[in-house]
């Protein structure tokens, strides 16, 4: 029983070296016919280096895709008279700023009171924190306040 086994393993060790000589002689000579070549990234977006006659067919995509519409202008039929006014009351705006700032910060200061120019009208009083400016539009009701700080 012993030699049976024995020679069993034999015959497995032939086998396994015949098998071996086999897979090394395929591998020499696949070795002079395997030939390998050089993996080149090319991108397809031409703002990337991609060709240049895909830019067409992206932007064609890429619109047949978007779902997002832009809103409509509003067209702005006003009336030049209303123009006018708006524009008025902005150099108001302006030269009150720039008076209310000049005073502030010069010599006679800002002088506390209730001011009504155009449709505004202005509320000047002292608080803790500086000078509040209530500006008022009569119009609207809109509201802006405004705090000076003391230095």
């Amino acid at each position: 029983m012993i030699s049976q086994v024995q020679e069993f393993f034999n015959m497995k060790r032939k086998g396994i070296i015949k098998l071996l000589i086999f897979t090394f002689s395929l591998l020499a000579f696949f070795q002079l016919t395997i030939r390998a070549q050089d993996f080149v990234y090319q991108p397809i977006n031409p703002a990337f280096g991609g060709n240049p006659y895909n830019y067409s067919w992206l932007i064609n995509q890429a619109d047949a895709q978007n779902t997002f519409e832009e809103p409509e202008e509003e067209v702005d039929d006003d009336d030049p008279l209303s123009t006018f006014q708006e524009d008025l009351n902005k150099q108001v705006l302006n030269e009150i700023t720039r008076e209310l700032y000049q005073n502030q910060f010069g010599e006679s200061g800002l002088s506390e009171g209730f001011y009504q120019f155009g449709s505004y009208e202005i509320d000047v009083s002292p608080i803790s924190e500086g000078m509040q400016i209530r500006i008022i539009d009569i119009y609207t009701g809109s509201e802006t306040t405004v705090i000076v700080p003391y230095y």
